[in-house]
């Protein structure tokens, strides 16, 4: 894929991540951060590309037109489909988008149709579904669990083990530390669905009954948003030449460690373990306090990523896009 194209692509998502009128500005500047920092990636220049998106000085039928190939066009829509979902199913304005967009990249409208109803079917997943299984254990001794940061009184008691909770959190990061490694589209948009997922059961330990919504704001409180989230991901993985319709087998793009960060499995091991300060504390850590614990925690699992790098590569080996969807529905 040829500059021109991935600069293309990452517009039209970039048109789609504002479709609808209603980001919340602290959702616009995320976007806007990362784009910034897709910027400096790879030789694909994006300076000032969210303003011009903004602006309106970027138009659908040139950007779509610098895509040279069927594979490219296709890769397109599913991300822009992706970003319309991430933060939920989709608009009315977003699905206006979105049939705009097929038709001016001239896309089998049974194929589309298809890949926009699997992402809605991710995005609407419950959020009490069950949590992934990494199968066979998280490797030998101890889980590991953060240190203690500033201290929270337990007002809450958990009906589960606090060593199978952490043992949860690091199942959840390992696996979405896979999804991350793997090219298909579907895959990295399932990532945000099992965090969410995560947070529901560990607010349900502490004896919380928490909704979709509760959870969206408690992760856009520390600091993940939705669809700022999705665009990182996928975006790195886009300009590191992982995602995509890359040659098949058990290369799909493993051997491209460079290209994932590890960023999925540092954002669900903290999100997970602020969870839990946070519900057991009765809900009283001050927002500042929560920014705080997400920092530190991601700060601390960064350095655990490369110690849980071959569990990670193992399941992404096993798994494809049918598992993936069968996984996030609940169903596996």
């Amino acid at each position: 894929m040829t500059p021109t194209e991935t600069q293309a692509i990452v517009s039209l998502s970039l048109m789609a991540a504002f479709a609808d009128g209603s980001k919340h500005d602290r959702e616009r500047e995320e976007v806007r951060r990362i784009a910034d920092g897709l910027a400096q990636s790879d030789g694909v220049h994006l300076p000032g590309l969210v303003q011009d998106v903004l602006m309106k000085r970027v138009d659908m039928a040139r950007a779509a037109g610098d895509l040279r190939s069927s594979d490219a066009r296709q890769l397109a829509y599913e991300m822009a489909v992706c970003v319309c979902d991430a933060d939920g199913v989709q608009s009315v304005p977003e699905q206006a988008f979105l049939a705009r967009l097929r038709s001016t990249l001239g896309l089998d409208e049974q194929q589309a149709r298809q890949f926009s109803e699997d992402a809605e079917a991710v995005a609407a997943a419950p959020v009490d579904g069950p949590l992934p299984d990494v199968g066979g254990g998280a490797g030998s001794g101890p889980v590991p669990a953060p240190s203690p940061g500033t201290p929270v009184a337990d007002t809450r008691a958990s009906k589960v083990p606090d060593a199978e909770l952490d043992q949860a959190i690091l199942n959840a990061a390992i696996t979405n530390g896979a999804l991350e490694l793997l090219p298909e589209t579907l895959s990295t948009m399932a990532i945000i669905p099992l965090q969410m997922r995560l947070v529901y059961r560990i607010g349900q330990a502490y004896g919380w009954e928490l909704d979709a919504g509760h959870i969206k704001d408690f992760l856009a409180t520390v600091g993940v948003g939705l669809t700022s989230q999705y665009l990182e991901q996928a975006g790195r993985k886009l300009l590191g030449g992982l995602l995509g319709r890359i040659g098949g087998g058990l290369g799909r793009g493993l051997g491209q460690q460079a290209v994932s960060s590890g960023m999925s499995f540092v954002a669900t091991y903290a999100l997970g373990h602020v969870a839990k300060r946070y519900y057991a504390g009765g809900r009283t850590l001050s927002t500042q306090m929560l920014k705080d614990a997400y920092a530190g925690i991601s700060s601390e699992a960064q350095g655990l990523q490369e110690r849980f790098l071959p569990q990670m590569q193992q399941q992404a080996r096993t798994m494809d896009v049918g598992k993936v969807l069968s996984m996030v529905r609940g169903r596996a």
